[in-house]
């Protein structure tokens, strides 16, 4: 099996704390067509694939093409660093 290396990529994200006020907060951040919905319990996000869940703690990521999904904090941290901002 042949190896591959994650092509280094910047995105961005933010912990969602699974509240309702910060996710009208993440929707006034990413501000275009970013939604969280709630269906009885569960908190979804829309995403290329459909809606998916998205629970206290994960990061919601906008990819490089715009899209959003959610992501557990343990692999998100696994994959990414913090980058550092130009001034």
């Amino acid at each position: 099996m042949k190896k591959y290396r994650k092509k280094p990529v910047i995105i961005e994200a933010i912990q969602w704390d699974g509240t309702f006020e910060h996710s009208e907060k993440i929707e006034n951040i990413f501000n275009d067509n970013f939604t969280v919905l709630r269906d009885s319990s569960k908190w979804y996000i829309g995403t290329l694939e459909g809606k998916h869940i998205v629970s206290k703690g994960d990061y919601i990521i906008r990819g490089i093409k715009g899209e959003y999904y959610p992501c557990k904090p343990d692999i998100f941290e696994a994959t990414y660093e913090k980058v550092e901002e130009e001034e």
